[in-house]
């Protein structure tokens, strides 16, 4: 398809009347509506605001790009429209606008469609045009501008394509002598329309212009589109990543990276390709639960991988709720203890502000599970899950006629999000052969109407009574614990933090404990499992920091730079401290470690130290106190200390003398 196919006389205003942003957008939809480009106008106009509070396309030079893309368009089109005394549009370089191009694309567009408006506007990047467009007196003027322009551009596309088959074809025979310093980078925009292209085709000119090879991977609304290859990602002197969502990120890791909104890639090409040349750039490191989607293998994660990395994403996302809203209330007990009682102003915000937060915690885990398994369709009956299984007889009643006596909580949002992301899986498959004319209907109807329906189902009357006999029980059993079941448990629990320190051995500790804490914030017990999990995760940083400072034969000089950051992540709960000591001597690092961790978590049963907090480290122990009063943040400190000395010693004992560094 070309970009005169997407164009129209009819669908252009040579001289806009309207004088400011809010009249252009409904002097342009009432030509839109009335040329039968969109059925709804209301729904349209709200769409096109919806975009712009997100930011303005109003992307500088004079130019516009409002668009959309939904069930309200009828066809794919481009209106043109001028104004020549210009319009305040809150551009991002703050001048007024003289060329808009408002573009729609209905939500079953097809690929041709998209890739006319994807071309169209990688043309906008050619300042030459772009005053061309602003002399134009007629709209036959304007069309034959852009085929003119597009002819251009498909000539010296194919140019490119031939150079670069010449080039893989040296390379294959070993007599390729191209020098030229290479960057990669993705660019990606929330609807995919146009600022992808225009950002691709910007930072390419500007490579061009400095002698630099750049090769750009969009991922717009055809999807990914000229992915990068693990070889150009090796070769690249550094990344650009000129983006508004998520973008696989893990593939760059080592590499200085520049991470910039997606305007950024068409305003400020250079400044970009500068940062990267100069070594401006900081060099991005992924965290080690990273999982990168780039793979050379073909095969599919195992069952239990898939499951993890799903459970992953929905605990990485409820995280911050936990956390804030968990160190929120605990502060609100001391308020409440020691500084005016359950009415002070203060205990009321805090606490309430704490409540607000984990109210959320399980339908944000639950929907997150559900997204990572059947992407963003998933996300509502996931998210309405996990809110089902976290309410009980309260005002929406949801297991009134379920007779459930307590929220399925934790447990069963966990199971909302695996059965949510499944059925829509499920909904995927059945609709997968509609005919094509109703493929706009899935997202917008089938898929959030009947994944409502089915989890609300399913949650009503099976997994609420269910989980919520089994989450009673649980909680029943573990505020009943005698000291030996419990220090035999909280010795469990910090150990195992130590066995792969934050791989998932570590994480089923941690959302064990934090499951039961977020079960019954104000449990005893709840708060003692925290304090075991959280011991047992300081452990392995603080015995690595002992052993670089007492016994520095042992270790490297490396190593010894090394432990002393471990201190301070030590004392803020950061286990992965400790694991460049472990993948360098894992026989007696990871052995002496989860001795020490068990140590210090059977003394936090034996001793009931609690902490009614998620997170935090020795940074939280001021709130230990709030479990049996003042000593117990002594005890937390002691426990923690003679964990963390013991694994030092066994640790340091251990290992054998370090050669002579002949750095040092």
């Amino acid at each position: 398809m070309r970009i005169k196919d997407i164009l129209s006389p009819e669908s252009m205003i040579m001289e806009l009347k309207a004088k400011n942003k809010e009249d252009a957008i409904k002097e342009m939809t009432d030509l839109e509506v009335a040329t039968d480009i969109v059925n709804d106008e209301d729904a349209f106009i709200k769409s096109i605001w919806d975009r712009e509070n997100e930011s303005t396309t109003g992307i500088g030079g004079g130019i516009a790009m409002p668009h959309a893309r939904n069930k309200s368009i009828n066809k794919a089109r481009v209106l043109f429209a001028k104004s020549k005394e210009g319009i305040d549009y809150n551009s991002l370089d703050g001048q007024p606008v003289h060329l808009f191009f408002m573009i729609t694309a209905p939500a079953g567009a097809d690929n041709t469609h998209l890739q006319a408006l994807a071309k169209l506007s990688g043309l906008l990047i050619d300042p030459e045009l772009v005053e061309k467009l602003k002399a134009a007196k007629t709209p036959e003027e304007v069309i034959d501008l852009f085929e003119k322009a597009e002819t251009k551009k498909d000539e010296e596309d194919k140019k490119a394509a031939e150079a670069k088959k010449a080039k893989e074809a040296a390379k294959a025979q070993g007599s390729s002598d191209d020098n030229k310093p290479l960057i990669v980078g993705v660019t990606a925009c929330i609807n995919g329309i146009a600022h992808t292209y225009m950002a691709q085709e910007a930072l390419i000119k500007e490579g061009k212009k400095r002698g630099i090879e750049v090769r750009i991977e969009t991922n717009g609304s055809e999807g990914v589109k000229d992915k990068l290859t693990p070889d150009e990602i090796k070769r690249a002197k550094g990344v650009i990543i000129a983006s508004d969502k998520k973008v696989d990120m893990p593939r760059f890791d080592g590499k200085h990276l520049v991470n910039r909104p997606v305007v950024d890639g068409i305003n400020k090409p250079g400044e970009l390709i500068d940062d990267i040349m100069d070594d401006k750039a900081d060099v991005y490191h992924a965290s080690a639960s990273d999982k990168s989607e780039e793979s050379s293998s073909t095969e599919k994660p195992g069952l239990w991988a898939g499951i993890y990395k799903n459970l992953m994403n929905g605990i990485s996302h409820m995280l911050p709720f936990v956390i804030g809203g968990g160190i929120l209330m605990a502060i609100s007990f001391i308020v409440e203890n020691y500084g005016g009682g359950a009415k002070s102003p203060a205990f009321i915000f805090l606490n309430n502000a704490g409540n607000l937060a984990f109210a959320f915690m399980v339908p944000v885990l639950a929907a997150y599970i559900a997204e990572s398994i059947g992407d963003l369709p998933a996300l509502m009956p996931g998210f309405v899950g996990g809110y089902m299984a976290a309410i009980v007889n309260g005002q929406f009643q949801v297991n009134v006629q379920s007779h459930a006596t307590s929220p399925a909580g934790f447990l069963g949002g966990i199971a909302a999000g695996f059965i949510a992301g499944y059925l829509m899986i499920g909904l995927k498959k059945l609709f997968a052969k509609l005919p094509h004319s109703v493929e706009g209907m899935k997202p917008m109807l089938f898929y959030p109407i009947l994944g409502l329906l089915l989890i609300a189902a399913i949650m009503f009357y099976i997994i609420n009574p269910i989980f919520s006999g089994i989450n009673f029980a649980i909680t029943h059993f573990l505020n009943g614990m005698g000291t030996g079941n419990l220090v035999l448990l909280t010795t469990i629990l910090a150990g195992m933090m130590s066995i792969d320190m934050g791989g998932p051995f570590n994480k089923a500790a941690y959302v064990f404990a934090s499951g039961a804490f977020a079960n019954d914030p104000h449990s005893t017990t709840a708060a003692i499992l925290m304090a075991a999990v959280m011991v047992g995760g300081m452990v392995p940083p603080f015995a690595t920091a002992i052993g670089t400072t007492f016994f520095k034969n042992r270790y490297t000089l490396e190593e010894r730079r090394a432990g002393v950051s471990n201190w301070v992540l030590g004392f803020s709960f950061i286990t992965e401290g400790a694991i460049p000591f472990a993948a360098a001597d894992p026989g007696r690092v990871i052995p002496s470690c989860i001795i020490g961790s068990a140590v210090g978590g059977a003394l936090v049963g034996l001793w009931h130290v609690g902490v009614p907090a998620p997170h935090g480290g020795l940074w939280v122990s001021p709130l230990a106190g709030n479990i049996g009063g003042p000593s117990h943040i002594l005890f937390y400190f002691l426990a923690t200390i003679i964990g963390s000395i013991v694994a030092g010693l066994i640790m340091s004992f251990w290992k054998k003398n370090a050669k002579d560094d002949p750095d040092e």
